[in-house]
Protein backbone atom coordinates (compact mmCIF):
# COMPACT_ATOMS: atom_id res chain seq x y z
CA UNK A 1 0.00 0.00 0.00
CA UNK A 2 1.91 2.90 0.93
CA UNK A 3 5.06 1.57 -0.89
CA UNK A 4 2.55 0.02 -3.29
CA UNK A 5 2.79 3.26 -5.32
CA UNK A 6 4.82 4.20 -8.06
CA UNK A 7 8.44 3.43 -8.06
CA UNK A 8 8.26 2.73 -4.94
CA UNK A 9 6.99 0.23 -2.63
CA UNK A 10 3.70 1.06 -1.72
CA UNK A 11 0.00 -0.45 2.04
CA UNK A 12 -0.41 -0.93 0.66
CA UNK A 13 2.53 2.01 -1.74
CA UNK A 14 5.76 4.42 -2.43
CA UNK A 15 7.92 6.14 -5.11
CA UNK A 16 11.45 6.37 -5.32
CA UNK A 17 12.57 6.66 -8.76
CA UNK A 18 9.75 5.82 -10.79
CA UNK A 19 9.00 2.33 -11.25
CA UNK A 20 6.65 1.84 -13.90
CA UNK A 21 7.53 1.22 -17.87
CA UNK A 22 10.78 -0.29 -19.54
CA UNK A 23 14.13 -0.94 -19.00
CA UNK A 24 14.92 -5.01 -19.18
CA UNK A 25 18.35 -6.35 -17.74
CA UNK A 26 20.41 -8.56 -20.06
CA UNK A 27 22.76 -11.76 -19.35
CA UNK A 28 25.52 -9.50 -20.32
CA UNK A 29 25.79 -6.11 -19.14
CA UNK A 30 24.29 -5.44 -15.52
CA UNK A 31 21.10 -3.86 -15.02
CA UNK A 32 22.08 -1.46 -12.31
CA UNK A 33 24.85 -0.14 -14.99
CA UNK A 34 22.58 0.68 -17.48
CA UNK A 35 20.07 2.22 -15.44
CA UNK A 36 22.54 4.42 -13.54
CA UNK A 37 20.67 7.01 -14.49
CA UNK A 38 17.65 9.12 -12.96
CA UNK A 39 15.38 7.48 -15.06
CA UNK A 40 14.51 4.00 -13.76
CA UNK A 41 11.55 2.28 -14.48
CA UNK A 42 10.34 -0.97 -13.88
CA UNK A 43 8.09 -2.38 -16.22
CA UNK A 44 4.38 -3.85 -14.98
CA UNK A 45 4.74 -2.76 -11.32
CA UNK A 46 2.21 0.46 -11.91
CA UNK A 47 0.04 -2.16 -13.49
CA UNK A 48 -0.09 -4.37 -10.86
CA UNK A 49 -0.59 -1.57 -8.09
CA UNK A 50 -3.54 -0.82 -10.21
CA UNK A 51 -4.70 -4.09 -10.47
CA UNK A 52 -4.37 -4.96 -6.37
CA UNK A 53 -6.05 -2.03 -5.50
CA UNK A 54 -9.31 -2.58 -7.68
CA UNK A 55 -9.40 -6.10 -5.94
CA UNK A 56 -9.34 -3.96 -2.50
CA UNK A 57 -11.69 -1.72 -4.10
CA UNK A 58 -14.27 -3.85 -5.50
CA UNK A 59 -14.29 -5.94 -2.26
CA UNK A 60 -15.19 -3.20 -0.22
CA UNK A 61 -17.92 -1.96 -2.27
CA UNK A 62 -20.29 -4.74 -1.94
CA UNK A 63 -18.10 -7.55 -4.42
CA UNK A 64 -16.18 -9.22 -1.55
CA UNK A 65 -17.84 -12.66 -1.99
CA UNK A 66 -16.45 -12.15 -5.93
CA UNK A 67 -13.40 -10.18 -5.01
CA UNK A 68 -10.43 -11.29 -3.16
CA UNK A 69 -9.64 -7.94 -1.78
CA UNK A 70 -7.28 -9.55 1.14
CA UNK A 71 -5.31 -10.99 -2.20
CA UNK A 72 -4.93 -7.66 -3.24
CA UNK A 73 -3.58 -6.45 0.48
CA UNK A 74 -1.02 -9.62 -0.01
CA UNK A 75 0.52 -8.62 -3.50
CA UNK A 76 0.89 -4.66 -2.33
CA UNK A 77 3.10 -6.44 0.61
CA UNK A 78 5.08 -8.41 -2.11
CA UNK A 79 5.76 -5.45 -4.06
CA UNK A 80 6.91 -3.14 -1.84
CA UNK A 81 9.23 -5.77 -0.49
CA UNK A 82 10.28 -6.13 -3.86
CA UNK A 83 10.65 -2.73 -4.62
CA UNK A 84 12.40 -1.51 -1.27
CA UNK A 85 14.46 -4.00 -1.28
CA UNK A 86 15.49 -3.44 -5.39
CA UNK A 87 15.88 0.24 -4.68
CA UNK A 88 18.20 -0.47 -1.87
CA UNK A 89 19.99 -2.94 -3.61
CA UNK A 90 20.71 -0.35 -6.94
CA UNK A 91 21.76 2.49 -4.22
CA UNK A 92 24.80 0.43 -3.08
CA UNK A 93 25.93 -0.44 -6.36
CA UNK A 94 25.24 3.41 -7.42
CA UNK A 95 26.99 4.71 -4.02
CA UNK A 96 28.84 2.02 -2.95
CA UNK A 97 26.71 2.10 0.44
CA UNK A 98 23.51 2.39 1.90
CA UNK A 99 22.22 5.76 3.46
CA UNK A 100 19.90 5.13 6.27
CA UNK A 101 19.25 9.24 6.69
CA UNK A 102 18.35 9.50 3.04
CA UNK A 103 16.19 6.34 3.53
CA UNK A 104 14.09 7.31 6.07
CA UNK A 105 13.92 10.92 4.18
CA UNK A 106 12.07 9.45 1.64
CA UNK A 107 9.85 7.06 3.63
CA UNK A 108 8.86 10.21 5.22
CA UNK A 109 7.72 12.67 3.01
CA UNK A 110 6.38 9.85 0.08
CA UNK A 111 4.46 8.26 3.00
CA UNK A 112 3.74 10.57 5.63
CA UNK A 113 2.05 13.63 3.83
CA UNK A 114 -0.79 12.13 2.09
CA UNK A 115 -1.34 9.60 5.23
CA UNK A 116 -2.21 12.70 7.21
CA UNK A 117 -3.58 14.87 4.39
CA UNK A 118 -6.18 12.21 4.09
CA UNK A 119 -6.40 10.72 7.74
CA UNK A 120 -7.30 14.57 8.78
CA UNK A 121 -9.69 14.91 5.44
CA UNK A 122 -11.42 11.93 7.07
CA UNK A 123 -11.46 13.53 10.41
CA UNK A 124 -13.31 16.21 9.01
CA UNK A 125 -15.98 15.10 7.25
CA UNK A 126 -16.39 12.73 10.61
CA UNK A 127 -16.51 16.23 12.55
CA UNK A 128 -19.45 17.41 9.79
CA UNK A 129 -21.28 14.50 10.42
CA UNK A 130 -20.46 12.95 6.82
CA UNK A 131 -19.25 9.91 8.27
CA UNK A 132 -21.14 7.88 10.91
CA UNK A 133 -18.55 6.52 13.44
CA UNK A 134 -17.48 8.66 16.58
CA UNK A 135 -13.98 9.08 17.32
CA UNK A 136 -11.79 8.28 19.60
CA UNK A 137 -8.67 9.76 21.23
CA UNK A 138 -6.95 6.66 21.78
CA UNK A 139 -7.55 5.14 18.13
CA UNK A 140 -6.94 7.96 16.14
CA UNK A 141 -3.67 8.29 18.06
CA UNK A 142 -2.80 4.80 17.08
CA UNK A 143 -3.02 6.20 13.81
CA UNK A 144 -0.60 8.68 14.01
CA UNK A 145 1.73 6.81 15.35
CA UNK A 146 1.03 3.96 12.82
CA UNK A 147 0.07 1.26 15.54
CA UNK A 148 -3.84 0.90 14.33
CA UNK A 149 -3.02 -2.65 14.13
CA UNK A 150 -2.21 -3.78 17.38
CA UNK A 151 -4.81 -1.31 18.73
CA UNK A 152 -7.33 -3.27 17.14
CA UNK A 153 -5.80 -6.23 18.02
CA UNK A 154 -5.48 -5.70 21.57
CA UNK A 155 -8.25 -3.05 22.23
CA UNK A 156 -10.68 -2.98 18.98
CA UNK A 157 -11.92 -1.05 15.92
CA UNK A 158 -14.09 1.41 17.12
CA UNK A 159 -13.57 5.22 16.83
CA UNK A 160 -11.18 5.23 13.76
CA UNK A 161 -12.92 7.87 11.39
CA UNK A 162 -15.15 5.68 9.41
CA UNK A 163 -13.40 3.60 6.00
CA UNK A 164 -9.88 4.34 7.75
CA UNK A 165 -9.79 1.11 9.48
CA UNK A 166 -7.74 -0.41 6.37
CA UNK A 167 -5.07 1.95 7.55
CA UNK A 168 -4.02 -1.43 9.57
CA UNK A 169 -1.84 -2.74 6.39
CA UNK A 170 0.13 0.58 6.33
CA UNK A 171 0.98 -0.22 9.70
CA UNK A 172 2.73 -2.99 8.97
CA UNK A 173 4.78 -1.40 5.79
CA UNK A 174 5.87 1.32 8.71
CA UNK A 175 7.16 -1.06 11.18
CA UNK A 176 9.09 -3.24 8.15
CA UNK A 177 10.75 0.10 6.88
CA UNK A 178 11.79 0.62 10.55
CA UNK A 179 13.57 -2.39 10.74
CA UNK A 180 15.07 -3.88 7.28
CA UNK A 181 16.98 -1.21 5.96
CA UNK A 182 19.44 -2.42 8.89
CA UNK A 183 19.03 -6.06 8.25
CA UNK A 184 19.67 -5.43 4.39
CA UNK A 185 23.40 -3.76 5.73
CA UNK A 186 23.94 -6.44 7.66
CA UNK A 187 23.26 -8.78 5.32
CA UNK A 188 25.46 -6.98 2.20
CA UNK A 189 28.15 -6.25 5.01
CA UNK A 190 28.04 -9.94 6.12
CA UNK A 191 27.31 -11.74 3.07
CA UNK A 192 29.01 -9.29 0.15
CA UNK A 193 28.08 -10.96 -3.31
CA UNK A 194 26.73 -13.94 -1.93
CA UNK A 195 22.65 -12.82 -3.24
CA UNK A 196 21.82 -16.70 -2.89
CA UNK A 197 22.75 -16.77 1.33
CA UNK A 198 20.93 -13.22 1.50
CA UNK A 199 17.85 -14.66 0.40
CA UNK A 200 17.91 -17.59 1.79
CA UNK A 201 18.18 -16.04 5.59
CA UNK A 202 15.10 -13.88 4.14
CA UNK A 203 12.91 -17.01 3.20
CA UNK A 204 14.23 -18.57 6.63
CA UNK A 205 12.63 -15.67 8.46
CA UNK A 206 9.55 -16.40 6.26
CA UNK A 207 9.57 -19.62 7.12
CA UNK A 208 9.94 -18.58 11.30
CA UNK A 209 6.70 -16.64 10.24
CA UNK A 210 4.80 -19.31 9.26
CA UNK A 211 5.79 -21.30 12.14
CA UNK A 212 4.42 -18.45 14.72
CA UNK A 213 1.29 -18.55 12.79
CA UNK A 214 0.78 -21.81 12.53
CA UNK A 215 1.63 -21.76 16.80
CA UNK A 216 -1.16 -19.40 17.19
CA UNK A 217 -3.68 -20.88 15.50
CA UNK A 218 -3.11 -24.96 16.23
CA UNK A 219 -1.71 -24.67 19.90
CA UNK A 220 -3.40 -21.15 20.84
CA UNK A 221 -6.63 -21.11 18.94
CA UNK A 222 -5.66 -17.47 18.36
CA UNK A 223 -8.50 -16.06 16.69
CA UNK A 224 -8.66 -14.76 12.87
CA UNK A 225 -7.84 -11.17 13.76
CA UNK A 226 -4.57 -11.83 15.40
CA UNK A 227 -2.81 -13.79 12.43
CA UNK A 228 -4.65 -11.57 9.42
CA UNK A 229 -3.46 -7.85 10.72
CA UNK A 230 -0.13 -7.88 12.83
CA UNK A 231 2.86 -7.20 12.24
CA UNK A 232 4.82 -10.23 13.40
CA UNK A 233 2.55 -12.69 12.14
CA UNK A 234 1.80 -10.68 8.07
CA UNK A 235 5.41 -9.51 7.17
CA UNK A 236 6.19 -12.47 5.31
CA UNK A 237 4.05 -10.79 2.64
CA UNK A 238 6.48 -8.32 2.05
CA UNK A 239 9.77 -10.74 3.04
CA UNK A 240 8.74 -13.31 0.28
CA UNK A 241 9.09 -9.80 -2.47
CA UNK A 242 12.63 -8.81 -0.55
CA UNK A 243 13.38 -12.18 -1.16
CA UNK A 244 13.21 -11.92 -5.31
CA UNK A 245 14.44 -8.59 -5.01
CA UNK A 246 17.71 -10.30 -3.56
CA UNK A 247 18.29 -13.15 -5.90
CA UNK A 248 17.18 -13.66 -9.13
CA UNK A 249 15.62 -10.17 -9.63
CA UNK A 250 14.32 -9.95 -13.18
CA UNK A 251 15.21 -5.80 -12.96
CA UNK A 252 19.32 -6.17 -11.56
CA UNK A 253 20.01 -9.75 -12.52
CA UNK A 254 21.07 -12.14 -15.12
CA UNK A 255 17.73 -13.69 -16.63
CA UNK A 256 17.72 -17.45 -15.12
CA UNK A 257 15.58 -20.26 -16.81
CA UNK A 258 14.30 -19.89 -20.21
CA UNK A 259 11.13 -17.91 -21.41
CA UNK A 260 9.28 -20.97 -21.83
CA UNK A 261 10.26 -22.11 -18.33
CA UNK A 262 8.69 -18.73 -16.56
CA UNK A 263 5.81 -18.47 -19.13
CA UNK A 264 4.92 -21.92 -19.65
CA UNK A 265 5.33 -23.31 -16.65
CA UNK A 266 6.03 -21.37 -13.31
CA UNK A 267 3.61 -18.82 -14.31
CA UNK A 268 0.33 -21.47 -14.57
CA UNK A 269 1.94 -23.49 -11.53
CA UNK A 270 1.74 -19.85 -9.46
CA UNK A 271 -2.14 -19.30 -10.71
CA UNK A 272 -3.09 -22.73 -10.18
CA UNK A 273 -1.34 -21.99 -6.97
CA UNK A 274 -3.36 -18.70 -5.67
CA UNK A 275 -6.75 -20.18 -7.25
CA UNK A 276 -6.03 -22.97 -4.65
CA UNK A 277 -5.27 -21.21 -1.40
CA UNK A 278 -8.41 -19.23 -2.49
CA UNK A 279 -10.46 -22.02 -2.73
CA UNK A 280 -9.51 -24.08 0.25
CA UNK A 281 -11.51 -22.29 2.95
CA UNK A 282 -10.41 -24.41 6.32
CA UNK A 283 -10.08 -21.64 8.85
CA UNK A 284 -6.58 -22.84 9.60
CA UNK A 285 -5.07 -22.66 6.67
CA UNK A 286 -6.53 -19.62 5.53
CA UNK A 287 -4.50 -18.00 8.55
CA UNK A 288 -1.40 -20.36 8.34
CA UNK A 289 -0.25 -21.83 4.93
CA UNK A 290 -2.20 -19.47 2.56
CA UNK A 291 -0.49 -16.47 3.04
CA UNK A 292 3.11 -18.38 2.38
CA UNK A 293 2.14 -20.17 -0.43
CA UNK A 294 0.35 -16.80 -2.08
CA UNK A 295 3.77 -15.39 -1.27
CA UNK A 296 5.34 -18.34 -3.54
CA UNK A 297 3.00 -18.21 -6.00
CA UNK A 298 3.60 -14.69 -6.56
CA UNK A 299 7.37 -14.86 -7.44
CA UNK A 300 7.42 -16.16 -11.15
CA UNK A 301 4.41 -13.64 -11.65
CA UNK A 302 6.87 -10.70 -11.26
CA UNK A 303 9.50 -12.22 -12.70
CA UNK A 304 7.39 -12.41 -16.14
CA UNK A 305 5.78 -9.29 -15.26
CA UNK A 306 9.02 -7.27 -15.24
CA UNK A 307 10.66 -9.77 -17.41
CA UNK A 308 8.50 -9.92 -20.53
CA UNK A 309 6.30 -6.87 -20.26
CA UNK A 310 4.98 -7.18 -23.68
CA UNK A 311 4.15 -11.09 -23.17
CA UNK A 312 0.51 -11.84 -23.27
CA UNK A 313 -1.76 -10.33 -20.20
CA UNK A 314 1.61 -8.30 -18.70
CA UNK A 315 1.17 -6.06 -22.23
CA UNK A 316 -2.32 -4.68 -20.48
CA UNK A 317 -0.26 -3.76 -17.34
CA UNK A 318 1.51 -0.98 -18.90
CA UNK A 319 -1.55 0.40 -20.73
CA UNK A 320 -0.87 4.08 -19.98
CA UNK A 321 -4.37 4.51 -18.10
CA UNK A 322 -3.46 1.73 -15.84
CA UNK A 323 -0.29 2.30 -15.21
CA UNK A 324 -1.46 6.15 -14.29
CA UNK A 325 -3.59 4.17 -11.74
CA UNK A 326 -1.52 2.66 -10.21
CA UNK A 327 0.33 5.60 -9.73
CA UNK A 328 -2.36 6.79 -7.83
CA UNK A 329 -3.05 3.70 -5.88
CA UNK A 330 -1.48 4.80 -2.87
CA UNK A 331 -3.79 7.93 -2.06
CA UNK A 332 -6.37 6.01 -3.57
CA UNK A 333 -6.18 3.42 -1.24
CA UNK A 334 -5.93 5.90 1.75
CA UNK A 335 -9.06 7.29 0.47
CA UNK A 336 -11.28 4.74 -1.51
CA UNK A 337 -13.14 3.29 1.64
CA UNK A 338 -13.97 6.75 3.15
CA UNK A 339 -15.92 7.87 -0.10
CA UNK A 340 -17.56 3.95 -0.22
CA UNK A 341 -18.78 5.08 3.45
CA UNK A 342 -19.75 8.41 2.54
CA UNK A 343 -22.03 7.32 -0.09
CA UNK A 344 -23.70 4.24 1.22
CA UNK A 345 -24.93 5.74 4.47
CA UNK A 346 -25.06 9.49 4.25
CA UNK A 347 -25.80 10.75 0.32
CA UNK A 348 -27.09 8.18 -1.24
CA UNK A 349 -27.64 4.94 -0.21
CA UNK A 350 -28.96 2.19 -2.03
CA UNK A 351 -27.91 0.79 -4.99
CA UNK A 352 -24.10 -0.95 -4.78
CA UNK A 353 -23.13 -0.11 -8.20
CA UNK A 354 -24.45 3.70 -7.94
CA UNK A 355 -22.60 4.22 -4.94
CA UNK A 356 -19.66 2.36 -5.72
CA UNK A 357 -19.09 4.50 -9.21
CA UNK A 358 -19.67 7.51 -7.43
CA UNK A 359 -17.47 6.21 -4.54
CA UNK A 360 -14.73 5.72 -7.19
CA UNK A 361 -14.85 8.45 -9.34
CA UNK A 362 -14.91 10.71 -5.70
CA UNK A 363 -11.63 8.80 -4.68
CA UNK A 364 -10.32 9.07 -8.18
CA UNK A 365 -10.50 13.30 -7.95
CA UNK A 366 -9.26 13.09 -4.50
CA UNK A 367 -5.96 11.27 -4.95
CA UNK A 368 -5.40 13.16 -8.18
CA UNK A 369 -5.67 16.13 -6.04
CA UNK A 370 -2.98 14.73 -3.30
CA UNK A 371 -0.68 13.83 -6.24
CA UNK A 372 -0.78 17.60 -7.42
CA UNK A 373 -0.94 19.61 -4.21
CA UNK A 374 0.64 16.89 -1.50
CA UNK A 375 3.01 14.26 -3.59
CA UNK A 376 4.80 16.55 -5.90
CA UNK A 377 6.02 18.96 -3.61
CA UNK A 378 6.85 16.16 -1.13
CA UNK A 379 8.91 14.44 -3.81
CA UNK A 380 10.97 18.21 -4.92
CA UNK A 381 11.29 18.31 -1.06
CA UNK A 382 12.83 14.46 -0.58
CA UNK A 383 14.89 15.69 -3.57
CA UNK A 384 16.26 18.29 -1.98
CA UNK A 385 17.08 16.90 0.97
CA UNK A 386 18.65 13.44 0.30
CA UNK A 387 22.09 13.11 -1.83
CA UNK A 388 20.26 10.20 -3.97
CA UNK A 389 17.08 12.23 -4.81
Amino acid sequence: MNDSLSADAELGYQREPSASAHARPSAQTNAVAAQAGADFRIPSLDGIRALSFMLVFLAHAGLNKLMPGGLGVTVFFFLSGYLITTLLRRERERCGSNSLRDFYIRRAFRILPPFYTVLALAVAMTTLGLLPEPLRAGSLLSQLAHASNYWILFRDAHGFPAGTVVYWSLAVEEHFYLVFPALFILLQRSLPRRQGAQAGIVLGACACVLAWRLALVLLWDAPEVRTSIATDTRIDSILFGCALALYGNPMLDAPRGSAMLWRGVLVPAGVTLLLLTMMYRAPWFRETLRYSLQGLALIPMFVVAIRFPEWGIMRHLNHPWIARLGVLSYSLYLCHQVFIVVFETRLLPGSRIVTGSLAFAASLLCAAAVERWIERPSARARRALTVSG
